[in-house]
């Protein structure tokens, strides 16, 4: 498998920094957005780049919810906030960090996927897309989020000479270092192409812009980006869109009581040893540390 580079929030402040002030907005119309696709309830749930769990209040239905990322400070955080279980032990809460292009879990897994303001870091979207269709459960949903190329600034902007690039043209553009792009058409190809097939689709954030943050009010701005949300299945023209597909019915499921993969091999066959899990295969080992299982990298030369 080709190595891609990671986009990687090891120690950042993203929390603070990033949600913590200013972007109540954003906050407020992506929930909006997944209270409308997201299915209401289910058995277990995946959220890939789930950061710091800010979306993990909406998962409160489903019976496991497994929180996906790269970086193991973003995942204490999020242990932290939400701890291994909800209030009477449900929803019950695993944190695992890895690599998105290699995902360790079992063929046929999750209800359902989620991955919001993650594949725009994605320097080959479509393999992460395959890695998506083949964690799906049969008939499977999954509820994307990616950054609309074809948005109406990007489309002023580059009428008036402002940027070089075309929000016309299908492929993604990389406008800064692993951070992308994508059209609209194009996504729902590559989503056709692993076997997803778009049931519902929604801009959002139709009003990302400062001076209108700082002169209307948050709540009349979510208002009216409520109202505009279900235009996205006519046209696509924020800076955001959101999409939800369902997996084939036909595909097989994950066997009972099997979860994890080894990323070396790809067995299944993994035996929880405390601290670590071990790949009966492969000899592979996975340290599980503070809670967290971690498969970015074995463990070397098999111990802790």
């Amino acid at each position: 498998m080709t190595r891609y580079p990671i986009c990687d929030y090891e120690g950042s402040a993203y929390r603070a920094e990033f949600w913590g002030q200013g972007r109540e907005y954003e906050d407020a119309v992506e929930r909006a957005a997944l209270r409308c696709l997201l299915p209401l309830a289910g058995r277990r749930l995946i959220e890939i780049g789930a950061g710091y769990g800010r979306l993990a209040p909406l998962y409160s239905s489903y019976d496991e919810v497994v929180l996906f990322d790269y970086a193991l400070s973003q995942l204490r955080q999020a242990r932290e906030l939400w701890g291994d279980a909800g209030p009477g032990c449900r929803p019950r809460y695993t944190y695992v960090a890895g690599d998105f292009y290699k995902l360790p879990f079992a063929p046929g897994l999750f209800d359902t996927v989620m991955i919001v303001r993650t594949i725009h870091h994605a320097a080959d979207a479509p393999a992460v897309l395959q890695g998506v269709a083949q964690i799906l459960a049969p008939g499977g949903m999954f509820v994307l989020e990616f950054a609309n190329k074809r948005n109406l600034k990007a489309i002023l902007r580059y009428f008036v000479r402002r940027q070089d690039w075309s929000p016309f043209d299908r492929e993604p553009v990389e406008f800064v270092k692993l951070n992308f792009d994508f059209h609209p058409a194009w996504m729902r190809e590559r989503l056709a192409e692993v076997g997803l097939q778009v049931r519902q689709q929604r801009t959002v954030s139709h009003f990302r812009l400062g001076l209108l943050k700082r002169l209307v009010p948050t709540g009349l701005l979510v208002a009216f980006d409520r109202l505009l949300q279900p235009t996205g299945a006519l046209w696509q023209l924020a800076p955001s869109v959101f999409v939800c597909c369902e997996a084939r019915a036909d595909k097989p499921a994950a066997p009972p009581g099997v979860f994890f993969r080894c990323t070396t091999c790809g067995s299944t066959n993994l035996v929880d040893e405390g601290d670590a899990l071990s790949c009966t295969d492969c000899s592979e080992r996975f340290a599980v540390r503070e809670g967290i299982y971690d498969f970015k990298t074995p463990l070397e030369g098999g111990t802790i």
